[in-house]
């Protein structure tokens, strides 16, 4: 059900357009400064999404996730500038929205940004939550749920 291609930009599995942001609170990347190897951020999504109860993983269909180190239109922080960071984004139709007449458009797809994710954590673990609690916000919005609602998820 989920293929997984690497590229040395993006990883793709398979499963969209919101924004989950954080607040960089002046914490370094975590793991020694270097950041989790791609190929461990791709294992703990694939993890995130094979946990998910039954009922909802029947209910992805044509969604690729991707995994990039930045957004593109991202500029470099200061050095003591706080701000607030992209950590991933749904691109597509919310599943609420979708009709039988909509035209195909190939798959909808969630993006991970990975050293935005690293730079809000201070450990392994916190990403590893992290990456848990961002895809499935995402997924939230592919779902058709607003960020009112996922706020109260």
């Amino acid at each position: 059900m989920r293929k997984i291609k690497e590229t040395s930009r993006t990883m793709k599995v398979t499963t969209m357009k919101r924004m989950t942001e954080a607040t960089r609170c002046g914490r370094s990347p975590c793991v020694s400064g270097e950041g989790m190897k791609r190929e461990d951020f791709v294992k703990v999504a694939e993890e995130t999404l094979d946990s998910l109860p039954e009922e909802f993983r029947v209910r992805i269909q044509n969604v690729a996730i991707l995994v990039e180190d930045f957004p593109a239109n991202q500029r470099p922080s200061k050095l003591g500038q706080h701000r607030r960071l992209l950590l991933g984004i749904f691109h597509g139709v919310p599943a609420t929205k979708r009709s039988v007449f909509n035209l195909p458009t190939g798959p909808d797809h969630i993006v991970l940004y990975q050293k935005n994710i690293e730079a809000v954590c201070s450990s392994e673990a916190e990403v590893r939550h992290q990456i848990r609690q961002t895809l499935i916000h995402e997924l939230g919005h592919y779902f058709g749920m607003t960020e009112e609602q996922l706020r109260d998820v």
